[in-house]
């Protein structure tokens, strides 16, 4: 269950940065100034060409959110980018019903403080390291419980991270 929140919330974050790069989101507020095409760098009108024609047409925000993502896409590995390509193509081909959910998770994700993201991530990574028949145990493990059962495993957790003075989790909704 957390490694597939996981990598829900990882998949959510690559289609952010995607959609930004892609001119999707609209972000800033409308006092601010508009980025003149002139002065994006050259690879980022290279990134940004599809709206070279239009730039000057777009609304401040989605210029500054258009900005903004190909500065992220440049700042990022190679790898890091071929891992957001196909986190994105996953979450194309998921159903309208699989891409809601995993929207709702990621609103979710983004509602816990630092400290709570912080912990997620760090959760993940240790599941992660887990020999792969361990992690299928888990999966199944969770998967098989009833409500009730899961609320009681996450209520042990909840209690164990208490003890090692770890930040609370939230209740399972």
């Amino acid at each position: 269950m957390i490694a597939k929140t996981v990598r829900c919330l990882q998949a959510m974050a690559a289609l952010l940065l995607v959609t930004m790069a892609l001119g999707l989101a609209r972000v800033a507020s409308a006092e601010e100034s508009g980025i003149a095409w002139n002065t994006l760098t050259a690879p980022q009108q290279q990134l940004l060409s599809r709206f070279a024609n239009d730039w000057s047409a777009l609304p401040v925000q989605r210029q500054q959110a258009l900005a903004r993502g190909s500065e992220r896409w440049f700042s990022m590995t190679p790898e890091q980018r071929d891992g957001i390509k196909d986190r994105f193509k996953q979450f194309r081909q998921m159903s309208e019903s699989e891409r809601s959910a995993m929207r709702d998770r990621w609103r979710r994700f983004q509602s816990f403080s630092p400290e709570e993201r912080q912990q997620l991530r760090q959760s993940f990574r240790q599941f992660r390291a887990l020999p792969p028949q361990r992690r299928q145990e888990l999966r199944q493990r969770w998967q098989s419980a009833t409500p009730e059962a899961r609320r009681q495993m996450l209520e042990q957790l909840r209690q164990s991270r208490a003890v090692r003075g770890a930040p609370k989790l939230r209740p399972l909704r």
